[in-house]
Parts: structure tokens; sequence; C-alpha cells
């Protein structure tokens, strides 16, 4: 038996090979040179499984080969750890395999490197920087998919926390983005891997449903595939028939949708009908309509009219003899390479240079227009607007003259008429659609004949069509005209928008004067000269009041921290011993009481701090805790703070409480009590209740010496089959 070094070896040559058939100019020095550079600067490292680091980079070449990628990408996705995790650089890597491999290098480590202070700038960051990155070369998020790809293919090595978390990332970020830039066969496997780390009781049931049915559906599909073969090399056709189950998450997410259970979902095949030439796809879909019996309003003609990720295909939805519907798809090979790879398939190996043909630029112009109109967006829009633009379904509807026109479902004729352009949305006083008179918020269907009535007398788009239109291109260009044209009337909305926030929030507004370097601080951090700027930019929707409010909350904690007294530095020169009480410290007092909040219910290992309570000494909130950061915003409260800290060598039980959200099923409770009883965890209390929608929730009291011992019973729970979520929550 080979080592696992030869493996290694005969995996690397299997892609030089392959670079061979598809370029035989590929130069196999470089890419030698490349594998044998990574090697030896990843030296000893290994990967959680045990595994020589060269196994994963080498896996990410195979995956970029796979796709047909040119052999600078193929370079690059060898290399592509090397900057953030050996002591590789730039200079080097340019100075041996040129500037545009190490420019994709640097691309990919600059995707991760950022750490950030909350999930959801982490997520729209992350975002923006693969847009910047698909802007300047595509080729690095090709290799990034290509990393995330077989990342999802060994992540059962890790954590189960880290697992969910990588899946759900994967969920949200990457399979979109391979959707996006039409990359269909990865999006699948990235959904199928994330939904088996997200949901693995429902791929479990999915999986074990589909398997006592297998054999009935492959015979039906044999059958099938045998009867159209037949049927069009009778007639001249040359094709290839091929036949597949869905994957398991669009089933899941079937079965979901319509509340379903598996026995309901009828259409778990499909068929694809591969062709030489335009002509005979749409000869085959009249073969199929008479062969089988199609289903009104399923039928879709995206070779008239690709997707936007470059898309081609017919779409039909017929019923076969045994009853059953099956939806086929007529494509030609190179539309069936596109809709596999998607912008991938568009690389030639003897290219060069960035390995697009020409005119391919524009097929993703897509990415350079939703950068500019998000300069000025705020994260929380930015990540929202990405995910409608990026990952919803399309529409597609006609101008009077004829030319298609793409928006995402639920657009509105706002939506349209900003699409054509800024100009015309700006003057927009009415719109027809189908020669009809229809009201703004009027959703668009597919093959609509829409007509904007513009007026030069127009004041302008309203404020309410931003809760009208569905894509972001409208919504930025209504947000740009009021930041031109309506300064006064911004400063207006947003000053009432931050007031009625700090209302909310429970912060005085009287006077604002008071609380200047807070303030100060906080236009500063959030990149504003003066309030009325910030107000400005509220009322066009460059800003949240909230995300504002929140900022200057954070500033107004920081500075209303107590001042030490001459009393507490007279003291604090003086050593004194210092007792604990039921494991806490508390600075600057002795032997006082003590007792734990139910809010947040801490336990050693918790950044924790005290509140001087009026009679019953002082409560322990977690430093996180919502009533501790809302507390110490108020002048009247922030002095009765205090710093307090664990005691070493404590060894009592501390009460807390989670919350989890999880697939209802049998047995449940039972297997989340027997996970904490085999860590030998104290159980206090467990109750679940189902919820609807197949979910149920779970409130769990136990004991823990320290947050380790916690953090390794949510692990544990995170191991039941069906457990999506767990939260610390009031006991």
């Amino acid at each position: 038996m080979a080592s696992l070094a030869d493996q290694i070896l005969d995996r690397f040559d299997a892609v030089l090979k392959k670079m061979r058939e598809t370029n035989p100019a590929v130069d196999e020095a470089r890419v030698r040179q490349a594998f044998a550079y990574a090697e030896k600067a990843h030296g000893a490292q290994l990967r959680k499984d045990g595994t020589p680091f060269i196994s994963h980079p080498l896996a990410a070449a195979e995956i970029a080969q796979e796709m047909g990628l040119d052999e600078d990408s193929i370079i690059a996705a060898l290399l592509h750890d090397c900057i953030e995790d050996t002591g590789a650089t730039y200079q080097d890597i340019a100075a041996r395999f040129g500037t545009s491999v190490a420019d994709i290098v640097e691309g990919v480590t600059k995707l991760t490197r950022v750490q950030y202070t909350s999930k959801e700038e982490e997520q729209m960051e992350n975002l923006r920087k693969m847009l910047m990155a698909m802007a300047k070369d595509i080729r690095v998020i090709l290799i990034k998919i290509a990393d995330r790809l077989h990342n999802m293919r060994t992540m059962e090595y890790q954590s189960v926390p880290k697992q969910k978390e990588k899946a759900r990332e994967t969920m949200e970020i990457y399979a979109p983005i391979a959707h996006r830039l039409g990359m269909q066969k990865i999006k699948w496997e990235l959904e199928d891997l994330s939904f088996f780390y997200l949901d693995r009781h429902a791929y479990d049931e999915i999986t074990q449903a589909l398997d006592k049915r297998r054999e009935t559906l492959e015979v039906f599909m044999k059958n099938v595939r045998e009867q159209v073969t037949r049927r069009l090399e009778d007639n001249g056709i040359r094709c290839t028939v091929q036949g597949r189950m869905k994957h398991m998450y669009s089933i899941y997410r079937k079965m979901y949708a319509q509340n379903k259970v598996l026995d309901e979902v009828f259409d778990l095949c499909a068929f694809r009908v591969i062709v030489d030439n335009i002509a005979d796809c749409y000869n085959v879909l009249g073969h199929i309509h008479d062969m089988f019996r199609p289903i009104p309003g399923r039928f879709k003609d995206y070779i008239g009219t690709p997707k936007p990720n470059m898309y081609q295909s017919l779409h039909t939805t017929v019923i076969g003899e045994d009853g059953i519907p099956f939806e086929v798809q007529i494509r030609t090979w190179e539309m069936h390479h596109t809709a596999e790879y998607g912008i991938a398939a568009h690389w030639k190996y003897k290219s060069g240079g960035s390995g697009l043909r020409a005119g391919d630029e524009e097929k993703f112009a897509w990415i350079r227009r939703l950068l500019e109109s998000q300069q000025d967006s705020d994260a929380q829009d930015f990540f929202h607007d990405l995910k409608i633009d990026m990952f919803a379904d399309e529409v597609f509807v006609f101008t009077p003259r004829g030319d298609v026109i793409n928006l995402p479902a639920g657009a509105t004729p706002i939506d349209f008429a900003y699409n054509i352009h800024s100009a015309i949305g700006n003057r927009m006083v009415g719109a027809l659609v189908n020669g009809r008179i229809v009201p703004f918020e009027h959703v668009l269907k597919n093959g609509d004949i829409v007509e904007i009535q513009t007026s030069n007398t127009s004041k302008g788009p309203g404020r309410d069509w931003m809760n009208i239109v569905k894509s972001s291109e409208a919504r930025n260009k209504i947000k740009q005209w009021y930041k031109r044209e309506k300064r006064d009337e911004n400063v207006m909305h947003g000053r009432n928008a931050f007031e009625a926030e700090m209302k909310r929030q429970g912060l005085s507004t009287e006077p604002l004067s008071l609380q200047g370097p807070a303030l100060r601080q906080a236009l500063k951090k959030l990149s504003f000269a003066t309030l009325e700027d910030a107000y400005a930019a509220i009322g066009y929707g460059g800003l949240t009041a909230q995300k504002a409010v929140n900022r200057l909350r954070e500033e107004l904690i920081q500075s209303a921290r107590p001042e030490k007294t001459i009393l507490d530095r007279i003291n604090a020169q003086k050593p004194k011993p210092v007792r604990a009480v039921s494991g806490i410290i508390v600075e600057g007092l002795d032997n006082c009481l003590v007792k734990f909040s139910r809010c947040c219910t801490p336990v050693p290992g918790d950044d924790i701090v005290g509140f001087i309570t009026r009679g019953y000494g002082v409560s322990i909130h977690r430093a996180d805790c919502s009533n501790y950061l809302n507390s110490a915003a108020r002048p009247e409260d922030s002095g009765r703070w205090v710093g307090v800290s664990w005691a070493p060598g404590e060894s009592d039980t501390y009460q807390t409480a989670l919350s989890i959200a999880a697939k209802d099923r049998d047995n449940l409770v039972l297997d989340m009590a027997t996970a904490l009883s085999a860590m030998k965890v104290k159980v206090r209390s467990l109750a679940a209740r189902a919820v609807g929608g197949g979910m149920a929730a779970a409130s769990i009291s136990l004991e823990v010496r320290s947050k380790e011992e916690l953090d390794a019973a949510i692990n544990k729970l995170y191991a039941v089959s069906g457990v999506l979520e767990i939260r610390r929550t009031a006991n």
C-alpha cells in the first residue's frame, strides 16, 4: 500500500496530467516548482485529521483544475495559504511565479485575515471584500470557493460549534456567491454539506427515506431515459440524457417551505437532455411535450432570456405515465458546462492574462455596479441589499421596445424605473403594466411590459419608496437624491429618528451638549464631523438611528465610569487583605453580601461587574449583560457599578440557564438529558415544548463550576441530533 506521501504525489501528478490534456503548452516545471515551494513552506504543519497540510492546497488545486481554470489559478491554489500561514511573502511569490499569481494569493489571504466585533459586521465586510476582489480579479473568489469546498468536505474533524459556524457562513455567503457566479454544481455540494452539519437529524431522515425508495426511483429514471433517448434518436437528434435525484438541500427546502413530508414531494427526479445546437433544444422540447403531459405555467425559457449568472437552458415540468411529475432541462454542451461551472467555464489555458474571453467582463460588471452603489451604505443595509441583489430569485420584464430587464423577485415599477436610469426614477409619476395603470407598489411578474410615466415638475421620489423598492440599486439612488437635494429635510427627519431611538433605549436627550466628550468620540467613530451631519445621514438612509445611538451609548458607558475618590486613593495605598464571599472578590469592600443576578447567571470564567444594591449587597452581572449596559449609561446608576473578580481556587458550583432551539422529534429531551448525564453535570430542570413548524424550544437550568465546564456542556448538547442553536438566558 502506498504511503501517504506517495498518495499526495500521485494526486499532484494526476492534476498535471489533466492540465496537459487541456493545454499541451502548460509549463510543467513552473507548476512543479509551485508544489515544491508550498510543500516546503508548510513544512511539518498538519491538518486536524493528522494529514500533512500540503494535502489541503493540493485539494484546492484539484478543484480549480476541475473547474477548468488557467495555469496561474492552479499555481495560486497551491500557494493560497502560504502568505497567511507560513513565512512566505508577496514579494517572494511574485519574484518566483509572477505578480498575477501573487495578487491572487494575497487577495485570498485578505478575505480571511481581519477580525470583527460582531458577526453581522464580519459577514458584511467579508462580502464587501469579496466583491472588491471579484471586481479586480474574479479568480480570487474562485480559489476561495475551492478552498471553502475542501474545508467543508473535511469539516468532520472540527468541533461541533465550529462545524455549525462554518456551515452557516457557507450557506449564507459562499453558496449564494457560487450561485451568482453560475457555479451550480459547486453550489449544490456546498449547500448539502452545510445542511449536513446544520440539521443532521433532518438530513438523516431524508437520506433514510430516499434509501427506501431509491430502487423504485432508479427504475423510473432508467425507463424515462430510455424512452426519451429512443424517441430523439429515432428522429435524428444526437443527445445525451441524464437523470438524477434532486440534491438533499433542495428537497429539504421544498419540504420546509411547503410544510410537506417527503411522501408528499413528488418531483424528486430531474432529467437533462444535452444536444449539439440551440435549434435541437426547441425541437427536443416539442418531443418531450408530445411524450408527456406538460404542467401549465412550469415552462421557462432561459435560452432566449438567460439568467444574470449566464445560465441558459429550457425548463419544463411534465407528468410521466405513472403520474409522477418530473423536471426536464434541455441545453447544449456549452450551456451545460456553463451551468456546471459558471464564470469558471469561460477560462482557457491558452488565453493567458486573466483567462477571460472578449466581452466576458460585462457578464460580471454587476459586481462593480453593486460596489459603486454601496459606497455610502450602513453595514446592516449593505448586507441586506447584497442578499437581495446576489441571492434572490429573478423576474424578467420588458420595456415597451422589447428590451429585457432583470429585477429581483418582488420588484415594483419603481425598481424598473431606476434600473433604466436614475433620472427616470426621480421624475416618475406613474406606471403602466401591460397597458393598465398600476400603483407604485404593484409586484411585477415574468413577461410584464412596463412603461414609466415621468414629469419634469415631479418633486422627486417619496420617502415611502424606500419601503417599497426591492433592489439595492433603486434604494441607493433614492438615498443619493435625498442626500443631494434635501439636506434640511434630512436633518429634521434624522433628528426625530435619533431622539426617538434615544428615548426607546432609555437615554436622556436633554441636553445633548452635556454629553460633549462622549458625543464627539461617537461621531468620530461614525466618521461625521458634526451631529447635524449624522442627522442628515440618518435622514437620507445612509446611517440607522439605532447604530448611531448604540455607538453613543458605548461612549457614554466609557465616560461615565466613576473616578476614584480621595478616600479610594488613600485606601489603595494601604495593602488590605481581601476576603472572598461566594467565590467573588469585590474591589474596595470586604466581606460584603454578594448575590448572583438571575438575568445573566454568570459562572467562573465570565467577565463580571458588580452593582451596589440598596440593602441587598452587591449583585454580580456578566459584563455583556443588557441590564448592565443599559444601567451603566444612566448617570444616576453609573456610580454604583464596582469592579469584581472571581476568587482563585474556588470550587463551588454556580447555577445558570440555557435556551435551545431544535427540530421537534421523539426522545429529544431524553437525548439531551443523557448527554449532560454523561458529563456528570447537575441538571436542576429540563423542559421542552413544540413551537410549531416542526420546531421545539427547550430550557435547561444546570450547575457548573466554570465557564469551561459550561462550554463543554454546550458542545455536548450541540452534538445532539436536531439541536440548531443554544443561548445562555435568565435563570
